[in-house]
């Protein structure tokens, strides 16, 4: 089969004046883009670097013979739906492609919407409030609304503009950290109250009867308060954190986490494959913080070290996903 790779490369990206230091964090190296390509020719396909961007506009136009497309583009700009851009080129050409569809991937990266979409399928997150313009700061109501809270851009993923400084303890600090964020990453800016216990995070793979590939556990090796799987932690992952997997929890919490996460994947029209962050509170309820439809695929990122620690070859876990995706091709298969 002819696949086709696209991608982000953070030295092909860029950044702008101004723009903060992890403005690229969600881009690829060359090596994940090497290491994607090998898996996929292991399974005897030949590969065609597509890139992203403008150059994947001119290379997706001359390669149209390709059978169909692994996508982990994460799109240009600053807009809520940039991850969107390739599938909606690929789905206007008739090209299969691997992933969520523009829709899910557009919805997912809105953090604001998905939580209403989660919540009202009945599945528990964290209450929040969202501000759009500096000068509304002071009319934000904080009844019913408890601290300390987590302040982050409404519209990233990576974890970019959570960090060390992202905890606020009262109004007065969430103010104070709000105006940064709004500043630096133009665009809304979401306060999520803070849910105490565990950090936790799940992968799926699959689509008519997707299944939970792990639950893995984040364990800080410091005693932290309130530990926050900030930006930094995630850089340096090996010194900060123990990644539990399958995670030590009881298993009525195991049980919740397995249908919640079930229930997101399917609210939001996920395909193939998705990691689901949860918090889970002492009493062992997990509380959805955010899905990525469009998983890193990096040997660093969360999903590939739940795959690994659940026995997975790297390459098994890229075959699994074109596996996923190839069912709802059948013609790639046939032809």
């Amino acid at each position: 089969m002819r696949i086709g790779l696209s991608y982000d490369l953070k030295q092909e990206v860029g950044l702008e004046q101004a723009a903060p230091e992890d403005a690229l964090e969600e881009y690829d190296s060359p090596k994940t883009i090497e290491l994607i390509a090998a898996a996929l020719e292991a399974g005897g396909n030949s590969v065609v670097r597509l890139g992203g961007g403008e150059e994947f506009l001119d290379n997706i136009l001359r390669q149209q013979n390709v059978d169909i497309v692994f996508n982990i583009a994460e799109g240009r700009g600053n807009y809520r739906s940039r991850e969107a851009q390739v599938p909606s080129v690929l789905e206007m050409l008739n090209i299969p492609y691997t992933g969520a569809d523009p829709q899910c991937l557009a919805i997912c990266l809105d953090k604001p919407l998905t939580k209403k979409i989660v919540a009202g399928g009945g599945v528990y997150t964290p209450n929040w409030r969202v501000i759009t313009d500096k000068k509304k700061l002071h009319e934000i109501s904080w009844e019913g609304f408890s601290f300390p809270a987590i302040i982050k851009p409404a519209h990233e993923g990576t974890s970019k503009g959570i960090q060390r400084g992202s905890l606020a303890r009262s109004p007065e600090q969430a103010l104070e950290i709000m105006v940064v964020v709004l500043e630096r990453y133009r665009q809304p800016v979401m306060v999520e109250e803070y849910v105490g216990g565990d950090e936790v995070t799940v992968g799926i793979i699959g689509n008519l009867h997707p299944k939970i590939l792990g639950i893995m556990r984040i364990v800080p090796k410091n005693g932290y308060e309130h530990f926050v799987y900030s930006l930094e932690v995630k850089r340096d992952w090996e010194n900060l954190v123990d990644y539990e997997c399958p995670a030590q929890l009881e298993k009525n919490t195991l049980d919740r986490l397995t249908q919640s996460s079930l229930r997101v994947f399917q609210v939001l029209g996920c395909r193939d494959f998705a990691r689901l962050d949860f918090r889970v509170n002492p009493q062992g309820i997990p509380y959805f913080l955010e899905i990525n439809p469009l998983p890193g695929l990096g040997d660093y990122s969360d999903l590939v070290i739940i795959a690994m620690k659940q026995g997975w070859s790297y390459e098994a876990l890229i075959q699994a996903v074109l596996g996923a995706a190839l069912e709802r091709y059948p013609r790639c298969v046939q032809g």
